[in-house]
């Protein structure tokens, strides 16, 4: 008698790694929320500005945006105060490992964080380096010597990795705060 090998069926488990983390916005959401409920902070994230064009009424109650346009380039995503200062600062995410490119901000960005931080206002980037899952403050300073001398001839059209480690603020993840950002601004830029 032939003897087979048994066919078996080889399970193969998926996992959907969807949601599996959330998004850099939605940690400092989170963070902003703790900072709030426990009268830290008051930080929020500001709306982007909208045209409504166009509505679709299939029902009363239902009322859908078909059409809308950005009515004016937002500015940063998060602003509010703390410790009696104005904090103004975007997020920002790269999934390079050797630098974050510049294009990734917007020069009206760079106008609005330098009119902060002409009032005295704490204004910086938190990035997301997302392959060795690292969080940085980046103060806007530093952001304001790359992005302004990117056109000269020796200029980067990005902020290197090394910088980062050197001259920005490693921001720790946790639980409550998810991301403690107001920690360095405690240690680093309110001193």
């Amino acid at each position: 008698m032939i003897q087979y090998p048994i066919k078996r069926k080889l399970h193969v488990k998926t996992v959907n790694y969807a949601n599996l983390g959330m998004t850099l916005e939605s940690d400092i959401e989170a963070s902003n929320t703790y900072y709030l409920n426990h009268d830290i902070a008051v930080i929020h994230k500001k709306p982007t500005p909208i045209q409504v064009v166009n509505v679709s009424y299939p029902a009363r109650n239902k009322a859908k945006i078909t059409e809308a346009y950005y009515k004016t380039p937002s500015t940063t995503d998060f602003n509010g105060v703390y410790k009696g200062r104005y904090i103004d600062f975007d997020a920002k995410e790269t999934n390079s490992k050797t630098a974050m490119p510049l294009k990734n901000v917007h020069p009206h960005q760079i106008d609005h964080l330098k009119q902060v931080t002409k009032q005295n206002g704490i204004a910086f980037l938190i990035v997301h380096f997302k392959p060795y899952n690292e969080y940085f403050l980046l103060p806007a300073s530093i952001l304001f010597e790359y992005w302004d001398h990117q056109d000269e001839e020796k200029g980067r059209k990005s902020i290197p990795y090394e910088t980062f480690k050197k001259r920005a603020y490693l921001i720790t993840f946790g639980y409550q705060p998810r991301l403690n950002y107001l920690k360095v601004i405690d240690d680093y830029l309110l001193t």
